[in-house]
């Protein structure tokens, strides 16, 4: 299976600390396959997450995606690079609040002709996907062109992951994804994610406290375990 992300010698410290929090000798995840990630509060999991979207740059270190090492990419680069490779379920959401729920979901594709045309080539149109994708996650239908503002948190949630499956991205990301859901729910959002992202051959990148999620994953990794910054701290 060939490494879709790949981390090398990563370091990172956030401004003026005087350590690093992350300090990841090697980690490869294939194409297509689903990770769970786990750990404590306050281990770095989210900061993780955000050095493999780009989002923040290592101290030191590589870390590529798709192909395109992030640190190499100037910000407009590094910004459409993550809009055509990457989906991310954010654990706040960041849907825009006065957008209708619909337009929300194509906001990935508006950013990205390339999931554009993926969707179209899946669905006939970005438009025909976004309604596929909201009845896969259980939105009714009424709710589509209401204000994203006007949705319950879980409903909201449920937007978020549309948004993040639709065009079929290389690599969905998803941040704290179930944190909202009671069990029913979470289990038919667990359906949904898994499947769309299998169907669509992405990768899935999942962070989560709930260790009874993790078997429904193809890998389970504990970020501290792979922290070496956490273990020389702690030794």
């Amino acid at each position: 299976m060939a490494a879709v992300i790949t981390l090398r010698d990563v370091r990172y410290a956030w401004p003026r600390a005087a350590r690093d929090v992350l300090a990841i000798d090697a980690l490869d995840i294939g194409a297509g396959e689903t990770v769970f990630l786990h750990g404590p509060s306050g281990c770095g999991k989210s900061t993780l997450l955000s050095l493999l979207a780009g989002v923040l740059l290592p101290r030191s270190g590589s870390v590529t995606l798709a192909g395109r090492r992030w640190s190499e990419l100037p910000a407009a680069a590094r910004d459409r690079h993550r809009a055509d490779h990457v989906g991310y379920l954010f654990q706040q959401f960041n849907l825009l609040p006065w957008l209708p729920v619909i337009d929300n979901v194509l906001l990935g594709c508006r950013f990205s002709p390339a999931r554009g045309a993926r969707a179209e080539q899946r669905s006939g149109s970005p438009v025909a996907q976004a309604r596929t994708l909201l009845q896969r996650v259980g939105l009714p239908q009424d709710a589509w062109t209401r204000p994203a503002r006007e949705l319950s948190v879980g409903q909201q949630q449920r937007v978020a992951a549309a948004r993040a499956l639709i065009g079929a991205p290389e690599v969905v990301i998803a941040d704290e994804p179930t944190s909202a859901l009671d069990a029913a729910l979470r289990e038919g959002f667990m359906d949904v994610l898994l499947g769309e992202c299998r169907a669509g051959g992405s990768t899935l990148v999942f962070v989560s406290h709930d260790e009874r999620l993790a078997a429904r994953f193809d890998r389970a990794l504990s970020l501290p375990e792979l922290n070496r910054a956490a273990q020389e701290a702690t030794a």
